[in-house]
């Protein structure tokens, strides 16, 4: 029963660090129009490509231990 208990925590904690990745991207994407002036673009790009991604798996992983798989 305790386990059932800390893979749920433990899922609903790997969700929240994905939305909180998710929400750090979109972040970088408010400040990405001063990049594309100084001619970043393709750093800033390349970071919210990479936070949306690891904020995909993150929530993904979360939410298939939540559900017992």
């Amino acid at each position: 029963m305790a386990d059932t208990e800390e893979k749920q925590e433990k899922g609903g904690s790997l969700m929240f660090v994905g939305l909180a990745l998710w929400v750090a991207g979109l972040l970088v994407l408010f400040y990405m129009p001063a990049g594309i002036r100084t001619g970043h673009q393709r750093m800033f790009e390349g970071i919210v490509i990479v936070l949306g991604a690891l904020g995909a798996v993150l929530m993904g992983r979360g939410w298939k231990m939540r559900q017992g798989g």
